[in-house]
């Protein structure tokens, strides 16, 4: 059965609806785009608020969507704001108006959930899978940020957020007053100082082979100025359009593209974030799929909701961000490994008793690869190192509130107590206390398994035996220490469900 769906974004310099089918032999069909120019973005850098006047014209324009999914009876939508929403000191003020006033309920993302939405728009296109099975560097360029993933053999290798976005690279030019024949030369230095630490600490000997650029008008300068219409484009010619794009004031290209000649000023910046990653990864070839964040929310919901079924694995993605995390702070994957193993074996054998989704088992399994990165910085207090250390992290594909969830998850991991009054402070509501309490409670249990790097479980099996949790472990080696100091890991387990965990090691190879 066919389905009409509204993706809005509530973005730093426009406001964008798309209204999408759902269903039939495609899966998901774009129906129409509705785009509308306010620059929301350069009050909320400035000032930190959204100005009076902005709020009024911001509602006005959401009241015209509103109006317009009405005319498609619609009654399935979603409405994310970004980080011109999101850095404001009034947030949950700001949302509620535009709610009361308009009747449309925006919820805002995190830089990684919201970074990995406008991936998944990308892969609505054709060819995205080949693209990343080589080196390549996926490039979202938006007004507030720019992040960068790099993918190798098909894998996300790491992904990081800088401070280059297109509205934020403006209002340092605004304080700094410069005349136009020297914007390049000043965007070039604030460009490659950022660049330049992104090159030392995280391509490393990545072989970067591709560039993806997602980007609000760069497609549309290649499609003008250029006649490429396909996205594909080799570096050189790349180059030689945008050299002739550039020699443009901004009120010309304005013309050129009908577009507001406010946005046409932001194209350099970009241009100059990709003309020096081109510079810093070698890449030969381009490709610009002209995908945005509503791509992504409709694709999001049409996988949610069984519309299409993606080649693509996104959580293998979330695990290979969390995993590359945990190698840099020197982790072992060995022990993140066996780790992950047990606290998986332990949650798939319990889940009629804990009632939880495939979601949670991913925040344990992010748990269990980030469980030791403490111990890079302390030894002494490895608990309060990786709370703090993955609370300064960015996992692309979870929201804030989760990071705080798994910090939550590996601080209370260790021998200590749990901490209940930790979830006031981190203002997590009852359901999220009770999911992670559940899961802390697993993963002290599969610590109490994994605490010698040196010994190796062959197998593990974990059954339900009336109040008794019956996990059998075979291993070559005796397991005395783990055996002895069980007990000690289990007493959140029992509290949470009520059962009992017993261990039996049983000697490999016996019968």
């Amino acid at each position: 059965m066919k389905k009409l769906f509204s993706a809005i974004d509530v973005g730093s310099y426009e406001l964008s609806m798309k209204i999408f089918e759902m269903g039939g032999k495609t899966g998901i069909k774009e129906m129409d785009c509705v785009r509308h120019r306010i620059d929301i973005g350069n009050d909320t850098f400035h000032t930190g608020m959204i100005s009076g006047g902005k709020m009024d014209e911001l509602c006005e324009i959401l009241k015209g969507f509103r109006k317009i999914m009405d005319g498609y009876r619609i009654r399935d939508y979603l409405a994310y704001g970004t980080s011109a929403i999101r850095e404001t000191v009034n947030t949950n003020v700001v949302l509620d108006q535009i709610e009361r006033r308009t009747g449309i309920s925006v919820s805002v993302l995190s830089n990684s959930e919201q970074r990995f939405l406008e991936y998944k728009g990308a892969a609505l296109t054709g060819g995205f899978e080949s693209h990343i099975e080589h080196g390549t560097a996926f490039v979202d360029i938006g007004g507030g940020s720019t992040q960068i993933t790099l993918f190798e053999t098909g894998k996300l290798a790491t992904t990081v957020n800088l401070h280059l976005g297109t509205l934020r690279i403006r209002a340092k030019l605004k304080d700094i007053e410069p005349v136009y024949s020297e914007y390049e030369t000043i965007i070039g230095e604030i460009v490659s100082n950022e660049l330049d630490y992104f090159n030392t600490l995280y391509i490393g000997d990545i072989n970067i082979e591709n560039i993806m650029i997602i980007d609000d008008y760069m497609p549309v300068i290649m499609a003008h100025v250029g006649g490429r219409k396909d996205g594909h484009i080799t570096v050189r010619e790349y180059r030689d359009i945008m050299r002739a794009a550039l020699v443009m004031a901004p009120y010309q290209i304005a013309e050129k593209l009908g577009i507001p000649e406010d946005n046409a000023s932001l194209l350099l910046p970009s241009a100059i974030i990709v003309d020096r990653l081109i510079d810093i990864t070698g890449a030969k070839d381009l490709y610009l799929p002209g995908v945005s964040l509503s791509d992504g929310i409709a694709y999001d919901y049409a996988d949610n909701n069984g519309y299409i079924h993606p080649a693509h694995n996104f959580n293998d993605d979330i695990i290979s961000s969390a995993g590359n995390i945990a190698a840099r702070y020197g982790a072992f994957e060995s022990v993140s490994s066996k780790l992950s193993y047990i606290a998986l074996a332990v949650f798939d054998a319990t889940k009629k008793l804990h009632g939880m989704s495939s979601r949670e088992r991913l925040l344990l399994h992010i748990s269990a690869i980030l469980r030791n990165v403490g111990k890079y910085v302390s030894l002494s207090v490895p608990a309060e190192m990786s709370y703090s250390m993955i609370m300064d992290s960015e996992i692309i594909g979870i929201s804030h509130k989760e990071r705080k969830m798994v910090a939550t998850i590996v601080r209370n991991s260790y021998p200590n107590n749990i901490s209940y009054e930790t979830f006031d402070q981190l203002k997590l509501d009852a359901k999220d206390q009770i999911m992670t309490t559940k899961l802390t409670a697993i993963l002290r249990v599969a610590t109490g398994l994994a605490r010698n790097t040196r010994k190796s479980i062959d197998n593990i099996s974990v059954q339900l035996k009336d109040k008794e949790l019956v996990i059998k472990v075979s291993s070559k080696d005796k397991m005395l220490l783990e055996k002895g100091l069980f007990r000690e890991r289990t007493d959140t387990f029992e509290e949470a469900f009520g059962i009992t965990p017993v261990l039996k090691v049983i000697k490999a190879g016996a019968r």
